[in-house]
């Protein structure tokens, strides 16, 4: 095979309307054509078809009126294809550009693949004494001038271009060919998979799937950058990699995109019931999943009673305390907090009050109860001291009238997911409004869920991006 110095090169640079590459959407192609003598220029703007966001505008002074009369990417598919196809593509975090390209060509039914070479690599090889590698710093540190307007496509395939001219002329040949094979080298994935799968992978939110044979589900993980999390599980590094243990068996890779890290929270919790992956830990069964019910009362003769989630509407109640999987772990749990705080099983129902009047519960006679049982703590005292307690145990109420949409902006993309959450419970998540009537029929049909439970009353209100919005006739 020829050094990668000798084949045709394309230097290809695209502004999106985000970092998604598989919910965003290209607004402009530039790319630089180089033989090794002869340098050729093209570039075009793209309709997306889609709002580009303001900040996107900002940065790189395309708007919408600009692409309003632009070619959609499927009417320059196949004169693009055969611009790309035969030449080395070259790129600055090439995995963005290509990623992009790979599945836009998908979208307009055609095949896409090339080898790769990305200049961030490049530079972090051959400078790793250099803290930043992005065009910018490259530029000034090479003095690579930026004809055009910087984040225009164009400019920057030219800054690219004029970058590995500038290494072919100051280095010996044979040590930036060794680096340029080294760097584009491909990951040493399983048997079977194809690695133009994990190119199309986008670099945000989501959760990922290895399948083995007969598609049977080995793992699922979640990420905040899909592709980079993928390639790491096939990188060689055994101390963070569990993965290795099985990437034998791995047949089939798959992923679910997601806006944020909401939804890929949902969606993994989501999975790991469904699909009961054989290499992550075994999930719960939620069928006797139970809590502790206690109300309170003017006599102080409350007593706890355990009470199901098949019998019970969890997520509608607002006297519960503690989750747990079964009857033991509730109960050997109750204990430890009672014993702890010196409350009295038999008034909280612990134990079987005796038959025999003014006899002591069994915590009293070796001093880890106050009383109550003989009436040596007021019954309303230990009631009030018992509600303390189980207030850091209390499950949350739902703090909405009824079901509520959770919109969810990616932090550099369009994309946007919209969650449908009803009493604790998502019902399920969609990319546009006229979804949603299919997903409000599952309103009152779901049973609670501990784990959804849990990633939405620890961040419903706390992570970044998301936005509550009633639904309509919602009280």
């Amino acid at each position: 095979m020829p050094d990668l110095l000798d084949q045709p090169l394309i230097f290809v640079d695209l502004e999106t309307t985000g970092a998604n590459a598989q919910r965003d959407r290209i607004t402009e192609v530039g790319l630089v054509e180089w033989d090794g003598e002869r340098m050729t220029e093209w570039s075009c703007l793209v309709n997306p078809q889609t709002a580009i966001p303001p900040f996107i505008s900002q940065l790189t002074g395309i708007s919408d009126a600009m692409v309003a009369e632009a070619p959609t990417f499927a009417q320059l598919a196949e004169p693009l294809l055969a611009r790309l196809e035969g030449r080395v593509f070259v790129a600055h975090n090439a995995r963005f550009d290509y990623g992009f390209l790979k599945n836009e060509f998908q979208r307009a039914g055609l095949n896409f693949r090339a080898r790769v070479v990305c200049t961030v690599k490049l530079s972090k090889k051959l400078f790793p004494g250099e803290y930043k590698h992005n065009l910018d710093a490259v530029s000034a540190r090479n003095g690579l001038l930026a004809e055009g307007e910087r984040h225009r496509a164009l400019t920057d395939a030219r800054l690219i271009y004029q970058f590995l001219v500038k290494l072919k002329r100051e280095l010996p040949a044979e040590q930036l060919n060794a680096v340029l094979e080294e760097i584009s080298r491909q990951a040493s994935l399983p048997a079977g998979v194809d690695p133009e799968v994990i190119e199309s992978m986008p670099d945000g939110h989501g959760v990922y799937l290895f399948y083995g044979d007969s598609d049977a589900s080995l793992y699922v993980g979640r990420s905040s950058n899909l592709k980079r999390s993928v390639l790491a599980h096939f990188s060689g590094d055994g101390r963070a990699n569990k993965a290795l243990r099985f990437h034998h068996q791995i047949t089939r890779i798959d992923w679910v995109s997601t806006a944020g890290e909401l939804g890929a929270l949902l969606t993994e919790a989501r999975l790991l019931k469904q699909l009961q992956p054989l290499h992550n830990p075994k999930q719960r069964c939620d069928e006797q999943l139970c809590a502790w019910r206690y109300e309170p009362n003017a006599e102080g003769s409350a007593k706890l009673e355990l009470v199901y989630a098949h019998e019970l509407d969890f997520g509608r109640q607002t006297n519960l305390f503690g989750l747990y999987g079964n009857e033991r772990e509730a109960t050997n749990t109750l204990r430890k907090i009672a014993e702890a705080n010196k409350l009295c099983m038999m008034a909280l129902g612990l134990e079987r009050t005796s038959r025999r009047a003014g006899t002591p519960c069994f915590g009293m006679q070796i001093g880890k109860c106050r009383g109550a049982c003989v009436n040596k703590e007021p019954m309303l005292t230990h009631q009030a001291r018992a509600c303390a307690v189980l207030a850091k145990l209390k499950l949350n109420s739902w703090p909405y009238g009824g079901p509520i949409l959770v919109k969810e902006q990616a932090e550099s993309s369009a994309a946007v997911d919209l969650h449908l959450i009803d009493h604790w419970r998502h019902l399920g998540t969609v990319n546009c409004e006229e979804d949603l009537p299919e997903l409000l029929e599952q309103v009152g049909q779901m049973p609670f869920d501990l784990d959804s439970y849990k990633i939405l009353n620890k961040h419903l209100r706390s992570l970044p991006g998301l936005a509550i919005l009633r639904l309509p006739g919602a009280a």
